[in-house]
């Protein structure tokens, strides 16, 4: 496991939805993930984008936090993410990288990232060159580690070998798949059998379906009801303690925009699911019955 990954907590707060909050509510937001431990934040370039305007604004409305609030870095792993280019849609082309690294420190207002991330797989652009790109922003002092997002296991080792040869004993620290009760391929992709080989940090994001939790008439709700019933706790709670329960320990990122429901997602950490409870939810999400 590496340094950044020691120094993050059990959930991670993220900011697929953060743009549009009030600085007022967007500072409460990270005060709170930050009070209750929630140590790494995770954002994008891409985050704010609707389609047609708003890319980047995500970043800008942490990098007013973090100004308005400067203590609060110091508090926080900071990890963004880059890649995603509208109209394209993906570019991991190193100058399009160098370029959407230094734009994100702009609008966040700091020197330097503690994570950067590569967000969604360009197989136009060859490792090799991504590697060099990657390995050009960590000798800058742009980031201090590097992470991908959405890729395959073989994706993420062609990339891992580029950066070795690129420069011995560099390595992705962290991968970020989709996980939760409802989307479980990366426990049976590969992903996480990866993460256990290497001790490399799983990011799980969307670990409450995407907002299904709410769902009235959705067999997986009913599952994690059920489940939660049986341990005293609801069901966002139960759906965080399924992510959290594999052992490639991975960290759930919660986007939740209320301040009482990051508070409230502390209480999975206490919550031990019998293996017939993470069964039972798993069976629920995948609509098939285990053989």
């Amino acid at each position: 496991m590496s340094d950044l990954a020691s120094g993050i907590g059990p959930i991670s707060f993220g900011c697929w939805r953060f743009a549009g909050n009030t600085l007022a509510a967007a500072e409460a937001l990270i005060s709170a993930a930050l009070e209750v431990g929630f140590s790494l934040i995770d954002t994008a370039d891409i985050y704010g984008f609707n389609g047609t305007s708003g890319f980047g604004e995500a970043e800008e409305l942490l990098g007013r936090v973090l100004a308005a609030q400067p203590g609060l870095r110091d508090q926080m792993v900071l990890a963004t993410k880059g890649g995603i280019r509208p109209g394209v849609p993906y570019d991991w082309s190193p100058e399009y990288l160098r370029q959407a690294c230094e734009d994100s420190l702009r609008r966040l207002g700091v020197d330097a990232v503690d994570l950067y991330q590569l967000h969604r797989p360009d197989v136009l652009t060859p490792p090799e060159a991504v590697a060099e790109a990657l390995v050009d922003l960590i000798d800058r002092g742009l980031v201090g580690a590097l992470g991908v997002s959405n890729v395959t296991p073989s994706q993420f080792s062609l990339l891992q070998h580029a950066l070795a040869e690129c420069r011995p004993g560099l390595s992705l620290v962290s991968t970020q798949p989709e996980f939760s009760v409802w989307h479980s391929d990366p426990v049976r992709d590969g992903t996480f059998d990866q993460c256990l080989e290497l001790g490399t940090l799983a990011l799980a994001w969307s670990p409450l379906g995407g907002g299904r939790i709410g769902a009235d008439d959705d067999p997986v709700v009913a599952a994690l009801t059920r489940v939660g019933e049986r341990h005293g706790v609801d069901a966002p709670t139960v759906a965080l303690a399924f992510v959290l329960a594999h052992p490639a320990r991975p960290v759930p990122i919660l986007g939740t925009q209320r301040v009482e429901r990051i508070r409230a997602a502390a209480v999975a950490l206490d919550v031990r699911l019998e293996r017939s409870d993470w069964y039972e939810l798993y069976q629920s999400g995948t609509g098939k019955r285990l053989p």
